[in-house]
């Protein structure tokens, strides 16, 4: 393991950013590795991505898949022995998706009044509302609320949980929320519980757990989560919606939409509406 907590950095070009960020992706040594990509430059077309390896083997592996891009300048640094979580999450603006505002605590007093507010902390697990993939998501939602109401909502790969409490807390009856990481299952059930909403969530792999098959079949699925757990668990997710019922994906790049989207319009499903957001797809698919 590594001593030190360790940030690898590539800047470049957008379509040599994100062919990289879809090479790490595909490795299938690297397919835990935490990374990020974002517009750094509008006016420069500068694209980054920063990674987050957790060993040095993981260390050596990243540089040595991002030294396969010609135009993709790398560098590295250590992260200062300190609450660094804590500290990027106080320069965190709040987020507003639509209907809803996602904030921290540092940000309690600047909620309005008009908005559905989700007071959100991410301690170790994905999902403050900043990334590209999770506000997608919430425009998907909004998006889809001035049409229906979903009673069932499943939301698989929950990380802090916003998502099932967004669904929650817009009139569900029924939000379970999964994830592989323990950690986020605890995280997301203290959001719960500061958002007043009543979801329950379930350290699980897959669908297959009594907590998500007792719930089963659903109105609407969230899966944000990467482009080949997806495309492994479409048939799963088809189980457990409803006819008719939707899926809002996302936790992919552009680039990789078609590779998903096929797998899902192979098990019956139609796209409805694609969302955008900086590098990252979110697509809206309904069950036939």
């Amino acid at each position: 393991m590594t001593t030190d907590a360790l940030q690898i950095i590539a800047r470049g070009a957008r379509a040599v950013a994100e062919a990289a960020a879809l090479a790490l992706d595909s490795d299938p040594q690297l397919e835990s590795v935490t990374y990020s990509i974002i517009e750094e430059d509008e006016v420069k077309g500068v694209w980054r991505i920063d990674v987050f390896p957790i060993s040095t083997e993981e260390t050596d592996a990243i540089i040595a898949k991002l030294g396969e891009f010609a135009g993709l300048f790398t560098t590295s640094e250590i992260i200062a022995d300190a609450d660094w979580l804590a500290m990027a999450l106080s320069g965190l603006p709040p987020v507003r998706a639509g209907r809803f505002f996602v904030y921290g605590m540092h940000d309690r007093g600047r909620i309005p009044a008009s908005a559905i507010n989700l007071r959100i902390e991410a301690g170790a697990a994905f999902g403050t509302g900043h990334h590209g993939t999770t506000v997608g998501c919430l425009l998907a939602y909004d998006a889809l609320l001035k049409r229906r109401r979903f009673p069932k909502v499943l939301d698989v790969g929950t990380g802090t949980g916003v998502l099932a409490i967004a669904a929650a807390r817009t009139g569900s009856r029924v939000t379970v929320g999964t994830d592989i990481d323990a950690v986020s299952v605890r995280i997301a059930r203290e959001n719960a519980r500061v958002n007043r909403a009543d979801s329950r969530f379930a350290y699980a792999d897959g669908l297959a757990h009594r907590t998500v098959a007792q719930q089963a079949p659903y109105d609407l699925v969230f899966a944000n989560i990467l482009a080949r757990p997806l495309v492994r668990l479409s048939q799963s997710i088809k189980r457990a919606l409803a006819p008719g019922g939707v899926a809002i994906l996302s936790g992919l790049l552009h680039s990789q939409s078609r590779y998903v989207l096929a797998a899902y319009v192979a098990r019956g499903f139609r796209l409805d509406r694609r969302f955008r957001r900086d590098a990252w797809a979110t697509l809206v698919l309904r069950r036939g």
